[in-house]
């Protein structure tokens, strides 16, 4: 099976390009493994729909997601630099709807319009012995925003965060815990359902500025930094929630699929 591996500020993915035939959740988990697999974050499987593509989003542990905000970025990449699609501004299918990328064609970073963010049930996020109120948001999948998470380097996420009540996101949620660092600045870490803590979330990113944003009552441009590099984000007069970030293809090659079992 052809591969390529990808990264979005290191949040990484397992491209396939020859589409998702016979993806089962297994072989998902088999190719994301760190030690026995190639290692990734999920999967982007590579799906031609009419004239454009689908992209065909796995978790690692073989879920399906309504979408990826750096896995969307890496799928754009891959794209144009293999002559599949043209840098410019193009869509691309995804579980949630459409989203329409701009990709430059010197390599620079790509910008996504990830739509426009929808309010959830807010919730309580327990890590360890700390408990926050969490602002719930949509960017296309759900997530839990602690804006006042305070200082986060010593939390401990190798456990998902407890979610109270656990009927209010019945089919899981990312949570993303934040720490302002200057005016529009924002630091962050997440962890995401279906993966556990990753160095990045596009999607989260999103989440977190709104959020911030929201509760400052404004329409701007944020910063957020995240373990893995900074994504920008804007939220737009007209609703839109822009987001500008850098995705790098690493490797390609071919898996032995008899080894991976």
């Amino acid at each position: 099976m052809r591969f390529v591996k990808g990264h979005g500020t290191e949040n990484d993915f397992v491209i396939l390009p020859d589409g998702a035939a016979g993806l089962e959740p297994d072989l998902v988990r088999r190719l994301c493994d760190r030690r026995a697999g190639i290692g990734a974050d999920g999967v982007l499987a590579v799906v031609e729909r009419g004239d454009g593509y689908f992209m065909d989003y796995r978790n690692a542990d073989g879920s399906h997601a309504e979408t990826c905000g750096n896995g969307i970025r890496v799928f754009a990449r891959y794209l144009v630099s293999t002559g599949r699609a043209p840098a410019g501004t193009w869509q691309i299918d995804t579980r949630s709807g459409p989203r329409t990328v701009t990709v430059p064609g010197d390599g620079g970073d790509i910008t996504v319009d990830m739509g426009t963010p929808q309010p959830l049930s807010p919730a309580q996020v327990t890590v360890g012995e700390r408990s926050w109120k969490a602002l719930g948001w949509s960017m296309g999948n759900p997530h839990l925003v602690v804006l006042d998470a305070g200082p986060l380097d010593a939390l401990d996420l190798t456990v998902p965060p407890l979610v109270e009540p656990d009927s209010a996101y019945p089919d899981g949620v990312n949570v993303e815990l934040v720490e302002p660092i200057a005016p529009r600045a924002l630091r962050m870490r997440v962890h995401e359902r279906g993966v556990g803590e990753t160095r990045s979330c596009g999607t989260g990113a999103c989440a977190v500025a709104v959020a911030a944003m929201d509760v400052a009552g404004e329409r701007a441009t944020y910063e957020v930094a995240v373990p893995g590099g900074r994504l920008v984000v804007s939220w737009e007069a007209d609703g839109r929630v822009l987001m500008a970030g850098p995705a790098v293809l690493a490797a390609h090659g071919e898996v032995d699929l008899d080894a991976l079992r």
